[in-house]
This record gives structure tokens, C-alpha cells and sequence, in this order.
């Protein structure tokens, strides 16, 4: 029987990836949430496995040669599940590079782009003391608009992003873009991406993965404490 993999998560984007994955894969997993507003992530049992404080990671107890292993880093965790399971990680080497080159465009392009949309839109103007920026606001919403353009045209003549099959590079970038609306996105112009959005979103593993400790998820917090742990506004403010 195949060890569980501990899933060290909260319900963001990028957990989201990595739910989606597990569950795509059919792996089991046992799940480890991590508080981000409570300040988990700083946790120094967390930091041996996650050095740059930031959640989605992994251990898998039967690593490469059967010794255990932990991986942090979104796109890192996906490319390793890819290569463990031999699944949705393109099936030749041509495959492969369209897989990863999407990959990190997700990763370089529409993660932190919509993770800034997200902040400057939703979350700045709540905090104490509110922070409404119309630069960053517009800077962020247009090259969110921008990026999904980009995989509209890709999508045009593909039925996912990296092909006629689906793949890790879907399962990074659905989770972002299931949030347009709090991108203050429009879809009227990109239409394949509609269309690539209803079906992978229909897929019943990519709904189990969403739905992973939904309850836990919040809107941008109000108590100050936690604002200074989510986004450093006290180490900014001075």
C-alpha cells in the first residue's frame, strides 16, 4: 500500500494546486493545515520543511529511493508528483516541455500578478490604516487582463493549456483564475478560456481539491495582529 503524503495546506490558490493534484492522482495524503493568520507558517517545525514560510509543501515517506523527502514550492510539488506517478506531465519529450514552460508561466506570471491583483483590490483598503492605491490597483488588474488574453489565444487552438491533454499546468493555473471576479476580470473577450475554465472546474477531482478545508477559508483579516503577520505592514510601516 502507498504511504500517505502529508499535505501541509490552507485553502488558497496554491494549496488548491496541490489538493487538485493528489486528488487527480489518486494518491492519498493526510492533511496538515497550516494557519496563515495565526502565524503557523513561522512555525520552526514548518520552516524545516518549508524555508521560506509559505505553504503549499509536502513530505512523501517513500521518496526517491524509498527515503523520505519534502518538497515546497507549488510548481516544485507538481513537476515531483508528475514524475513519482507518471501522470499529467506530458507522455514525450516535446509534451513535457509544453507542460513546463505553462507551468512557469504560471508560476513567474499569473500567480504573483493576480496574487498583487488580489491585495491591492480586495485587501489593502482594510487595512488599518486603508490602503486604496489606484496605481497598484490598475497595474495589477490590467496585467491580470493581459496574462489571460495570453492564455485565450493559447487556448483557441488547444483544449487545454499545454495540448489536447490535460495536465499539471492546468491544475496550477485553474485555481487563480477561478478567482477573476476578485481580479475584477471581465471574460467577455476571452472565450476559450471560459470554456477551459467550466471544464476542468467540472472535473470531479479538481471540485474535491477545491473543497479541502473550504470552511477555513476567510476574507482579508481585519484584526491588526493578523494583517502584521499576512503582509509585513508593521515591518513596512517601519
Amino acid at each position: 500500500m502507498t504511504a500517505e503524503i502529508d499535505l501541509y495546506y490552507w485553502p488558497t490558490p496554491n494549496g488548491w494546486k496541490i489538493s487538485i493534484a493528489l486528488e487527480e492522482m489518486g494518491l492519498p495524503y493526510k492533511l496538515h493545515l497550516v494557519d496563515i493568520g495565526a502565524g503557523e507558517q513561522f512555525r520552526p517545525e514548518f520552516l524545516k520543511i518549508s524555508p521560506n514560510n509559505r505553504m503549499p509543501a509536502i513530505i512523501d515517506r517513500e521518496g526517491p529511493d524509498g527515503a523520505p523527502i519534502s518538497i515546497f514550492e507549488s510548481g516544485a510539488i507538481l513537476q515531483y508528483l508528475a514524475r513519482k506517478t507518471g501522470q499529467f506531465g506530458g507522455s514525450t519529450e516535446r509534451e513535457r516541455v509544453e507542460v513546463e514552460q505553462w507551468l512557469m508561466w504560471q508560476m513567474g506570471g499569473v500567480g504573483p500578478m493576480a496574487g498583487q491583483a488580489h491585495h491591492f483590490l480586495a485587501t489593502a483598503p482594510t487595512l488599518d490604516p486603508p490602503q486604496d492605491l489606484p496605481y497598484p490597483k490598475n497595474r495589477y488588474r490590467n496585467e491580470v487582463a493581459r496574462l489571460y488574453r495570453v492564455l485565450d489565444r493559447q487556448l483557441a487552438d488547444n483544449r487545454f493549456v499545454a495540448g489536447e491533454f490535460y495536465s499539471i499546468a492546468d491544475m496550477a493555473i485553474w485555481p487563480w483564475a477561478s478567482l477573476w471576479q476578485k481580479q475584477e476580470q471581465t471574460l467577455d473577450e476571452v472565450p476559450n478560456f471560459v470554456r477551459w475554465m467550466d471544464e476542468v472546474g467540472a472535473r470531479p477531482a479538481v471540485q474535491r481539491g477545491r473543497a479541502l478545508a473550504i470552511e477555513k477559508r476567510k476574507d482579508a483579516p481585519k484584526d491588526r495582529k493578523a494583517q502584521e503577520l499576512l503582509y509585513g505592514t508593521q515591518r513596512a510601516a517601519g
